[in-house]
């Protein structure tokens, strides 16, 4: 069974930085491709970031764009999301996401493990 867990959401600032952290146990977390959505209140879950299974490849949404940062370290069985200049509209629960497939995808369905989510709140 696979288990992911994230931490580092938190109440910030517009133009403030936060930094999520998603650990993973009970899979092979070099083999998976990782994903990070987020959902607002009223709204459907949606695609934040991706990152290939080496970290060699990353794709964002349009809305975080040079404002967010994916990355992972697979000796330590971990994804991050950096994100920076942070507005009121990316708050939301923040959920990390485990894809068995070699492919990045920015579908929700395609993720076959999810975290529990962490809250990000961000005032104007």
């Amino acid at each position: 069974q696979v288990q992911l867990v994230e931490s580092g959401g938190g109440l910030v600032q517009a133009g403030g930085s936060l930094r999520l952290s998603c650990t993973t146990s009970g899979g092979t977390f070099s083999t998976y491709v990782m994903g990070w959505f987020r959902q607002a209140p009223g709204k459907e879950r949606e695609f934040v970031a991706t990152i290939s299974w080496s970290g060699g490849s990353t794709r964002y949404a349009d809305s975080v764009k040079g404002r967010f940062t994916i990355s992972r370290d697979n000796a330590k069985n971990a994804v991050y999301l950096q994100m920076n200049s942070l507005k009121p509209e990316d708050t939301a629960v923040y959920y990390c996401a485990a894809r068995s497939d070699f492919r990045r995808s920015d579908s929700r369905r395609d993720y076959d493990y999810w975290g529990q989510g962490t809250q990000v709140t961000v005032s104007s």
